[in-house]
């Protein structure tokens, strides 16, 4: 069985990947990606802890739940960003100074 440490370090090494993504990046769909890398991680802790917990299966339940709210939440997020190039003609967020007319 696999150390549960290993599982913790691979998982932080993908939130640090994501929250890098999220500060650094000028683009929205970058920052989506890193968004979607911290939910990850999220969620490998959740299975991880659940998997070294031998009478409690919660934490697969609570991930499947953050991986159906994170499909949906690409979905709203990646809508917003078609709507803000058609409106702005750019996905940079630092270009956007307004909400519309």
């Amino acid at each position: 069985m696999i150390p549960l440490s290993h599982f913790m370090l691979v998982s932080a090494a993908l939130f640090c990947i994501g929250l890098y993504a999220v500060l650094s990046k000028r683009n929205a769909i970058m920052v989506l990606i890193g968004i979607e890398f911290m939910l990850n991680a999220a969620i490998l802790n959740f299975v991880a802890f659940s998997r070294h917990d031998k009478f409690a299966a919660s934490g697969q339940v609570f991930a499947l739940f953050a991986i159906v709210l994170a499909a949906a939440a690409v979905a709203v997020a990646l809508a917003i960003i078609l709507n803000v190039y058609k409106y702005y003609k750019t996905i940079d967020p630092t270009e956007i100074d307004q909400l519309g007319d």
